[in-house]
């Protein structure tokens, strides 16, 4: 019981399991160190002014930061410093969580059953309800009173709707207008299901302008891709799991999300397969490339750290976890910027790939099925990026020469 006696006062019986929790969440000796130092002068404070682990309220929290920044060093204890130990004591039950709102709104049961309504009669995916409730309550906020009361809503006209979209949006037309005006107009309908308006408000949302194929495809030279790739510093942890990353992204086309979603359980190495866990809840069976596998065994040895978790991609830095797909794009922008190149998104390297097989011959049935495309009219894009073919089908302009 080393930190029993390290960490006096009230707080010493949770020292030694405070420090278990930290060693399995990922934190180094340094960082393990610094919180068990913060919960020591905690418990040095509690002690000094009469009070338990149980007196411990968000106003005493307060004082006893004041009191830190009292202090003279470089050493203090901050709020974000304490989360970590104020979470492991909220999950033991020592310290209340923080009082949640005083009441529930109508507002707060409308957008609850909206919810439900995304999940089990439209059947939707997390990552797309989460779009809907969060416009859904951009919508609300602008209609209801401080109150919380859906008088504002009951009382919703076409011009609201209108004022709402055109408010939100830097331009009229545009990928942006696109998602606000797709993910509003199920909310519209919700409301007239509800009763809560008097006419269908989704009517008031005409189809933004916008052309499929209008632009050619974003993508990468062969040569860049690569530089991207030997950017990456495979002698430290990051490094390898940054090749890792770059590499399904390059050879196999996979998006963000699914290198977020990829587990270990995905991993087939006997039969040499990968599955990539696709938009919504569809999966996909791919073989895997022998440079994408050596990537991946590489991380897997020398960059993932211990964990019982069994996403394949984890945080460098603790508390650990899953990555987003905010880290994968995190991830292609540094490679970016070591290479000294536009930054560019995930989704590029996808196109750069479709591209490129496009360019070695490959008919766009194939490109679809590496690209696991349920629609071939989603694949059609990458054909207009073979300008050296489409000058033979060129037909000649009337009146001048092709």
């Amino acid at each position: 019981m080393v930190w029993e006696n390290r960490v006096p006062g009230p707080l010493a019986p949770h020292a030694d399991r405070f420090r278990s929790e930290l060693v399995r969440l990922g934190y180094s000796p340094g960082g393990t160190e610094f919180q068990m130092w913060v919960m020591a002068q905690l418990s040095k404070w509690l002690v000094a002014q009469g009070l338990d682990v149980t007196d411990l309220t968000p106003d005493r929290i307060k004082q006893f930061l004041v009191v830190q920044r009292a202090r003279k060093g470089r050493r203090l204890a901050t709020e974000r410093a304490l989360r970590p130990l104020f979470g492991y004591l909220r999950n033991q039950g020592v310290v209340l969580p923080p009082a949640g709102p005083p009441s529930v709104t109508e507002a707060d049961e409308l957008l609850e059953r909206y919810r439900q309504y995304l999940v089990k009669c439209l059947d939707l995916a997390p990552r797309t309800v989460t779009h809907y409730v969060s416009t859904a309550l951009g919508f609300l906020k602008d209609c209801l009173p401080a109150t919380g009361s859906l008088a504002g809503v009951r009382g919703s006209e076409v011009t609201d709707v209108t004022a709402f979209v055109l408010r939100k949006t830097s331009c009229p037309v545009g990928r942006s207008a696109k998602n606000l005006v797709g993910w509003l107009r199920p909310f519209l309908r919700f409301l007239y299901l509800e009763g809560l308006t008097a006419a269908p408000l989704a009517a008031a949302l005409p189809p933004v302008a916008g052309w499929r194929q209008a632009q050619l495809p974003a993508r990468l030279t062969p040569s860049e891709v690569e530089a991207l790739l030997k950017s990456c510093d495979r002698s430290r942890a990051h490094g390898l799991r940054d090749f890792a990353i770059l590499t399904l992204l390059a050879r196999l086309g996979v998006r963000a999300i699914e290198v977020a979603r990829l587990e270990l359980d995905d991993l087939h190495w006997r039969t040499g397969e990968i599955v990539i866990r696709g938009k919504g809840r569809g999966c996909d069976r791919l073989p895997l490339p022998v440079d994408v596998g050596e990537a991946l065994v590489a991380y897997l040895r020398g960059g993932r750290p211990r964990t019982d978790l069994r996403q394949a991609f984890i945080t460098q830095r603790a508390p650990l976890r899953g990555i987003g797909t905010s880290v994968v794009s995190r991830v292609v922008r540094a490679a970016c910027k070591r290479v000294g190149i536009p930054p560019v998104g995930a989704h590029c390297l996808r196109h750069t790939l479709a591209s490129e097989m496009l360019r070695q011959g490959l008919a766009l049935p194939e490109i679809a099925q590496v690209l696991r495309h349920h629609d071939l009219a989603a694949t059609a894009i990458y054909a207009k990026v073979d300008r050296v073919a489409l000058r033979s089908v060129a037909q000649p302009w009337p009146g001048g020469v092709q």
